[in-house]
């Protein structure tokens, strides 16, 4: 992640994993954090101002617990860029209650399980969410990006602007889901294509 506050990344949605990761192992990349489970808590308050002026206050509970602030992104060469703070907390219950106790409401709730690769400067997440698989390629600039998707065997046209909860929102408007959350136990027995999320796979 960027540790000059600035984040920069796209999107993809994948059809094989295992395949990414095959090539990613072969272009010397480095797993930093071994697949596992995340839990994520969004915030905003009763009148959703966050949402509404595309900021993100987020609580994630995995390898360790983080509080992360983002910025409104904005498409910059293919990429989604924009400024993101997010620092380490030690417990999870205590930072929601301050979160709370600031005047701040969950407002989202969701799941995925990620593994994380270093490649050069370049930080590539494998990523499986309820409702699909997915690639995230964090680099210094837009170029970057698109040179390691290419490489991954990806096209880069296929990037993915919206954000996960915003893929969600997009289901739950479109095909009238039941679920209020984005988590695997609400999603049992429900099956989407890439048609469905409105996004082409990269793979």
């Amino acid at each position: 992640m960027s540790t000059n506050h600035l984040e920069i990344e796209s999107k993809f949605y994948i059809r094989n994993l295992e395949v990414i990761e095959a090539r990613l192992k072969a272009l010397g990349a480095i797993c930093i954090v071994p697949r596992g489970f995340e839990y994520n808590l969004r915030f905003d308050n009763s009148r959703d101002n966050l949402r509404r002026q595309g900021k993100v206050l987020r609580l994630r509970k995995s390898d360790d617990i983080r509080m992360t602030f983002k910025g409104p992104g904005e498409r910059v060469g293919g990429a989604l860029s924009r400024t993101e703070i997010e620092l380490v907390v030690n417990d999870f219950d205590t930072a929601q209650k301050l979160l709370e106790g600031l005047g701040y409401r969950v407002s989202a709730v969701y799941e995925k399980y990620r593994a994380m690769y270093e490649l050069g400067t370049a930080l590539v997440t494998l990523d499986e969410l309820p409702y699909g698989k997915f690639v995230e390629i964090e680099g210094e600039n837009p170029e970057q990006i698109s040179e390691l998707a290419r490489k991954l065997g990806l096209n880069p046209e296929t990037a993915i602007p919206a954000s996960y909860q915003g893929l969600f929102e997009q289901l739950k408007a479109s095909k009238n889901l039941p679920a209020k959350n984005l988590t695997f136990w609400e999603f049992e027995n429900i099956y989407l294509t890439a048609t469905d999320l409105g996004v082409e796979p990269a793979d």
